[in-house]
């Protein structure tokens, strides 16, 4: 049995033998062929945005045996010039532009592996559009054959017709600063009813949950989800778990996860806690941005395991009593924010002061 894509088992001529991945794309096929003779052909290096981390963590050692070519990322450096480790390499044949949000700035380069011949200028409008449309895109078809092609346009004037596929592009980015990498961003880059975490606080809230590489949050309460979306870009492979009790902030959550690329690593759970936790991943890290009680309290100090870290914002008088004596009970930290914003006032300006927020902070 010969697995691969349409083109692949046309080049060896499979024949009969050929079984094309099946799409939605799965490698179930694959693993159902076990101890049987089987190949899969895979472009360039299989673990390299590749199936062959996909299919070696199911396989034991002995099972299998890989060959890999250059990949399509060394091609193109190769061709480009550019050094492989100061360029940011993605997988986009199967995922969102949105993922690039993140990590686009001025002068950044990335190498993008594409779906088809119309990705490309799908990617250029998109650019165009954040703000990057005077990025030089290099397209770069069937590279290291004899069908290979290569030509430049940039993102707002792309007319570059007929592209065949396999398809990278290499981006040179320009235009745009991007997105800051540092938490507290504007709270007008999500959507929101006016129920989310305010830049100052979001600010002081992420580095109270000191988000590390891999970690899982619980944001209990989430709002617009705007803490869960910060977590996510504050750490490589970071994820979050949103709990909202009202079903019309769920929409604004999932919108926001996937504007910021992070619908992959971002759920949206409708349910009031605690009864809405029974059943899931248990966290390295808890945030409750709204809806803190003394049974919710409990109930996460019952079933956290040793280590986890809680953060808990409140702005009411009732949430303030109960923090203080959460810190009293529980020790941590409890910290008091009153933040002042100048605005009008007449001809003058003063002070406008947002409502006091009391955090409490402990590692359970």
């Amino acid at each position: 049995m010969i697995f691969g894509g349409p083109r692949h088992l046309e080049l060896v001529d499979a024949g009969s033998k050929g079984q094309p991945w099946p799409v939605p794309f799965s490698i179930e096929p694959v693993l159902a062929a076990r101890g049987r003779r089987v190949v899969v052909l895979a472009s360039g290096d299989p673990f390299w945005h590749g199936a062959g981390g996909s299919l070696a963590r199911h396989l034991e050692a002995g099972e299998w045996l890989s060959h890999p070519v250059p990949s399509t990322f060394a091609l193109a450096a190769n061709h480009l010039a550019w050094k492989l480790e100061e360029v940011l390499c993605l997988g986009l044949h199967a995922a969102p532009y949105a993922r690039l949000r993140a990590l686009l700035g001025n002068g950044t380069r990335v190498i993008c592996t594409m779906r088809d011949g119309d990705a490309p200028a799908e990617l250029a409008a998109w650019l165009t559009a954040e703000g990057f449309g005077a990025s030089t895109l290099t397209v770069m078809e069937c590279l290291g054959g004899p069908r290979q092609r290569v030509r430049s346009a940039t993102a707002e004037g792309f007319d570059l017709q007929g592209i065949q596929a396999p398809v990278a592009v290499a981006v040179e980015a320009a235009g745009s600063k991007g997105l800051p990498q540092a938490s507290g961003l504007a709270d007008d880059l999500f959507a929101s009813d006016g129920q989310i975490t305010k830049r100052p606080i979001r600010a002081l809230t992420l580095s109270a949950l000191a988000p590390r590489m891999g970690e899982l949050l619980w944001d209990i309460g989430g709002g617009s989800g705007s803490v869960s979306v910060e977590w996510c870009l504050a750490a490589r492979g970071a994820r979050a778990i949103t709990f909202e009790p009202r079903a019309s902030r769920l929409e604004n959550i999932r919108a926001n996860a996937e504007a910021f690329g992070l619908d992959h690593r971002m759920q949206a759970v409708l349910g009031k806690a605690p009864d809405v936790l029974q059943g899931q991943p248990l966290p390295d890290c808890v945030f409750i941005g709204g809806g803190g009680s003394q049974a919710l309290l409990d109930h996460l100090w019952d079933i956290l395991p040793a280590g986890t870290r809680l953060v808990a914002n409140g702005v009411t008088l009732e949430t303030e009593t109960l923090l203080m004596q959460a810190h009293a009970a529980r020790g941590g930290h409890l910290l008091k924010a009153e933040i002042a914003e100048a605005g009008p006032l007449g001809s003058m300006r003063d002070w406008r002061r947002a409502r006091p927020v009391i955090q409490w902070s402990v590692t359970r």
